[in-house]
């Protein structure tokens, strides 16, 4: 169930402009803030970029565009 909250003028212009740039509307902007300030709090020691990879490889496995890791390879 969606719910509204007020949110600063400020965030809320910042949120437009990030949103335009991700092609995500206003709220689901601040949604994605949330949802990575959410897990990079859950787990400190983690890279905001790291999460940020992680949310896409899981995104990535349920569009069912996987690919084997296999170890050794790249180095």
């Amino acid at each position: 169930m969606a719910k509204a909250i007020k949110i600063s003028e400020a965030l809320a212009t910042v949120a437009a402009l990030f949103a335009k740039v991700e092609h995500r509307s206003v709220a689901g902007q601040v949604e994605y803030w949330a949802k990575l300030g959410k897990i990079g709090d859950e787990n400190p020691d983690l890279p905001i970029s790291f999460i940020k990879d992680i949310l896409l490889g899981r995104e990535q496995l349920r569009a069912g565009q996987k690919t084997p890791y296999i170890f050794g390879e790249g180095e």
